[in-house]
């Protein structure tokens, strides 16, 4: 198997015995995702503007660019191994941004223009890092954080001198003067590439430090899940998820790019699932990987396949369970285009899913182990495998340690817990696997909520709450929602009798978006006199699950 050409498989059977992950000694993604290509000047972004422009750039155009950027921010004084965060939308400075960095040998810090001033703050202080590119949309809420990040030394906003204001570099200007041709880092598999944070059920979120064979796990597993159609230049890529988010960065964008596809960055604040269809029209799209609640979202739109002139033949889905109904109205829908679900974690990669090349997609079912990994379903406290259609918890193995994470930041304790003792990575997630391999999800082993694709922490949310002086105490958990998968239900035991619902479900509801992300906010609020607790004084969710309050 070659690292710039994927070797096809005509069978399941056969991936699984041939593939090996046999990594190169030395590798930087910013090489390999813009040099390696027999052609580098055709295009490998196109990028659609908020008011419907187009600019395109070719790996050459996305080669000077992240040149430019690194040798501006090496004079900053960012060097090898500082973090350096990212808050851009899909725009090219995104990942101009993640590509100079490793360039320097930089560390990448993905985070989303969804996040309110909590959720950047805590990130921006807990992965030290030195500097940050925003979008303008947040740079108020960066600047509102800086004297609790002490390690934040600059503030670098998209836009030119003339539009910045205040104490931060202009990422325009920087790149203007500065010349292309820098010596890139010299990096392996195993050099520090990026710090992705995951929420947690029963602490503030986790800093996931990944090296660079991340995004060869990444590319690996697309590969698969695109029915194996990413030859060079064969297939054009979007998808309407954040490129904050791992299966959307590393999976789609950056799995484009290290094939030799372009993929289509469109900005947007809401989805409307017309404008979709006429987006992956206009722009010819082929591979789209859309999170289930954006599917349910289009099939709201009457004959899709009859009103638009589609090119699509893969939809790949992450993010949570994607239900029968969603795999059965594309079969029904549209003329050949496959549908695959597909299952991976912040911490291990994108490990399990389906091919269509490959076998049969049982709606709701994850579908089998990718070529690279072994999967085993373990009893939670024994850690002893389960028979087969028995539940247990979803344990992985990756023939190369690399492509899963390298550690929890600053938390080794966590990182040990992660793996048995036998080498199993565990996942948290409870499943089931049928006879024929197939496996099924069932729930998770704690309180993490699976809301649009997001996984969210109740504690951040319940924290958030608590900000509020008419919230005595508060518990979050998640109930099932069709559009979603889970909404997001609140508890809250009001301070004092004297207030008025509506009006303090509301102030909940905005003071959530504000401290964290527009997709934690609690869609239900409901007021309790008291809330279940333990013993020790901890909120029972399984009782508010169970609405036994």
């Amino acid at each position: 198997m070659s690292w710039t050409v994927m070797d096809t498989f005509e069978d399941y059977e056969t991936a699984r015995a041939s593939f090996a992950w046999d990594l190169p000694e030395s590798f930087n993604p910013a090489v390999d995702f813009l040099r390696k290509h027999e052609e580098t000047s055709v295009t490998a972004l196109k990028y659609v503007d908020p008011d419907g422009g187009l600019e395109t750039y070719s790996f050459e155009d996305l080669d000077e660019r992240s040149d430019r950027l690194a040798a501006a921010v090496a004079d900053l004084g960012v060097e090898a191994g500082d973090r350096v965060g990212v808050v851009v939308p899909q725009k090219p400075q995104n990942p101009i941004t993640h590509l100079a960095n490793w360039k320097l040998g930089a560390v990448s810090v993905p985070l989303t223009v969804l996040f309110g001033r909590d959720a950047l703050q805590y990130r921006l202080e807990d992965s030290g890092a030195t500097a940050v590119v925003v979008d303008p949309s947040v740079r108020t809420t960066v600047d509102e954080v800086r004297d609790e990040c002490p390690a934040l030394e600059h503030v670098i906003e998209l836009g030119d001198a003339a539009s910045i204001e205040g104490d931060a570099h202009a990422f325009d200007t920087l790149c203007a003067s500065h010349e292309p041709g820098i010596d890139v880092y010299e990096s392996t598999p195993a050099t520090p590439s990026a710090i992705m944070y995951t929420s947690g059920s029963t602490g503030p979120p986790k800093g996931v430090l990944h090296s660079h064979a991340l995004w060869l796990g990444r590319a690996a597993a697309a590969y698969n899940y695109f029915d194996q159609g990413l030859a060079e230049g064969e297939a054009t890529l979007w998808t309407p998820a954040d490129w904050a988010w791992g299966a959307a960065l590393g999976g789609t964008l950056f799995a484009a790019w290290h094939h030799g596809c372009p993929i289509v960055g469109w900005p947007r604040e809401e989805f409307d699932p017309e404008a979709v269809y006429e987006h992956i029209e206009h722009h010819e799209i082929t591979k789209a990987f859309m999170p289930p609640t954006a599917l349910r979202m289009l099939m709201s739109v009457e004959d899709p396949d009859g009103t638009y002139d589609l090119d699509l033949e893969t939809l790949a889905s992450a993010g949570e369970p994607l239900t029968s109904e969603v795999v059965e109205w594309v079969e029904e829908t549209f003329d050949d285009v496959a549908i695959n679900d597909f299952y991976g974690q912040t911490e291990l990669n994108l490990v399990v899913g389906n091919s269509d090349d490959w076998f049969d997609t049982r709606p709701g079912s994850m579908g089998k182990p990718f070529p690279g990994y072994e999967v085993a379903v373990l009893e939670p406290d024994s850690h002893e495998p389960v028979d087969t259609g028995e539940v247990g918890e979803l344990a992985v193995k990756s023939g190369d340690r690399r492509v899963f994470f390298d550690e929890y930041w600053g938390l080794p304790e966590k990182t040990a817990s992660k793996r048995t003792e036998s080498g199993w990575f565990l996942t948290g997630d409870l499943v089931e696997r049928d006879a024929d391999g197939y496996l099924w999800f069932v729930s998770r082993t704690d309180d993490v909520i699976l809301t649009s694709g997001y996984r969210v922490g109740p504690m951040e949310v319940e924290e958030a709450i608590l900000h509020h002086d008419a919230a005595e105490q508060a518990g979050v958990v998640g109930v099932p929602d069709e559009t979603r998968g889970e909404a997001i239900k609140a508890y809250v035991q009001p301070a004092t009798d004297d207030y008025d619902p509506d009006r303090l479900r509301t102030e909940i509801r905005d003071l959530v978006r504000e401290r964290l992300a527009e997709y934690e906010y609690p869609q239900h609020v409901a007021f309790v006199d008291e809330l279940p607790t333990t013993t020790t004084g901890k909120i029972k969710r399984r009782a508010l699950r169970d609405d036994d309050i």
